[in-house]
């Protein structure tokens, strides 16, 4: 088996150099996991603007875009109260960083503008958090301290502290949320060994998730420390990258919240298999630790089998399976219920219903590219209660006694992005989502409607 191996390394590592590669990056073809770039999609290097006076600032990068959705939200079971809702959501962000010109040091600022208009709800922090900074972290950058990869690319020593607005994994477990209005955001420390373009790579985390204000400036949450320590190999990546990694997340006592402390090493691999159309993406995480005077152990896992088809349109049919425990029995000494970070969670769900927690959960997905300006994905989605005992969180519900039943209910959603000019993205979606008996005995019956209109443009 060792040699075995081997082999396939030296295969891999060959084809990489035989079609002349400069990266071992690959992008994963599963639905909605690529995480955004570090520098965000929106900014570009100064000399890239088109504006002639910065052709010669290679240390700079700028971005700038306004994002403005209409939604239609007819019974939102994540409302206290049925009925329709048609908000209008503004977002507006900035950013600047400066590279190379001041060496080993670097810096880059990010700030964030979300507003909320025509709703009949009161205004929360998903969708509200005005003029934040999302963003600012100073750096000390090592071009080739670690020397570097077998296709030349250097291999850095990255170390920032302050605050980041970042993604890693499949963004499951950490994502910056950018379907959301408003952004998940950290403090603290990110280190680096190695970059994206290399055939291995560790990013070294402690950081505190910031608590989003609507209208004061964001602070850090004291009580909560979040570490990790993941891994990425790309030696194998034109068949497999394998993304090894350990979080923990510290939460002291306070008020009426007990002291946690989760720790949650777990295995993401994603590829495709040699001389065929198929390509999958897996996570495997265990957890354990402590909640209170309540020992914690619980799982998770997602597996996404996909098939690209040789046709016009490129259809690409997938299905997909996702897991994570729940807190099976209210009453023992145990805490069951996965713990779900600072994740994505609108994969999940296109209502945004649900997350990575107390959630069983097998869809089927067609994704169609009728041409380079235009995507298109539609899906349907089941989902089930992994504890008909523990809740529904973003719906606030729960029955202990498990009469209820587990069945949370069904989804089906579709999108079309259409890339209008390179600098304007207009998107058009629909969901319907139908309950189960779950939601009918805890929230209240009736399927529940959502459509949205979103366009975005950038200004580089």
């Amino acid at each position: 088996m060792p040699n075995r191996l081997l082999s396939f390394a030296i295969v891999a590592l060959s084809t990489l150099s035989a079609f002349g590669q400069e990266s071992y990056y690959r992008a994963p073809a599963s639905y909605s996991t690529t995480r955004d770039p570090d520098l965000p999609k929106y900014a570009r290097h100064a000399q890239d603007t088109g504006m002639d006076w910065l052709k010669d600032a290679t240390w700079l990068d700028l971005g700038l875009d306004y994002r403005f959705r209409y939604e239609y939200r007819d019974d939102d079971i994540r409302r206290n109260r049925a009925g329709l809702d048609e908000p209008l959501l503004h977002r507006t962000r900035a950013y600047i960083g400066i590279h190379d010109a001041l060496d080993p040091f670097r810096f880059a600022v990010e700030m964030q503008d979300s507003r909320r208009y025509n709703s009949d709800y009161e205004r929360d922090t998903r969708d509200v958090n005005e003029f934040e900074i999302i963003r600012l972290y100073g750096e000390f950058y090592f071009k080739d301290a670690l020397g570097h990869d077998p296709l030349g690319n250097a291999r850095p020593l990255s170390l920032r502290y302050g605050i980041h607005n970042f993604e890693f994994l499949d963004r499951r477990l950490i994502g910056n949320n950018q379907w959301r209005n408003t952004a998940n955001s950290f403090q603290g420390f990110h280190g680096a060994l190695g970059q994206e373009k290399n055939d291995w790579q560790v990013d070294l985390l402690a950081v505190q998730p910031l608590q989003r204000e609507k209208y004061e400036p964001d602070a850090p949450v004291k009580e909560q420390w979040m570490y990790a320590i993941i891994g990425h190999w790309r030696g194998w990546s034109e068949v497999i990258t394998l993304e090894p990694f350990y979080l923990a997340l510290r939460q002291s006592a306070h008020g009426a919240v007990a002291e946690r402390f989760v720790h949650s090493p777990g295995l993401r691999g994603y590829g495709v298999i040699p001389g065929t159309a198929f390509d999958f993406d897996f996570d495997l995480i265990y957890q354990t630790g402590r909640s209170g005077s309540q020992d914690m152990e619980a799982y998770a896992g997602n597996l996404e089998v996909g098939y690209t088809f040789k046709a016009p349109w490129k259809p690409r049919f997938s299905a997909f399976y996702g897991y994570a425990g729940g807190d099976k029995d209210p009453n023992d000494d145990q805490d069951n219920r996965f713990e779900r970070f600072f994740g994505f969670a609108r994969p999940w769900s296109a209502n945004d219903y649900i997350q990575f927690e107390n959630i069983s959960s097998p869809k089927a997905r067609l994704e169609l590219t009728p041409s380079k300006t235009l995507r298109m994905d539609m899906g349907y989605s089941w989902y089930w209660l992994a504890s008909d005992t523990d809740r529904l969180n973003t719906a606030g519900a729960r029955d202990r006694t498990g009469r209820s039943g587990s069945f949370i209910g069904h989804e089906f959603d579709m999108r079309a992005r259409w890339q209008v000019t390179p600098k304007v993205e207009a998107i058009l979606g629909y969901a319907h989502f139908t309950p189960g008996g779950f939601v009918e005995s805890t929230v209240r019956g009736g399927d529940t409607d959502f459509a949205y209109f979103e366009i975005s443009v950038r200004a580089f």
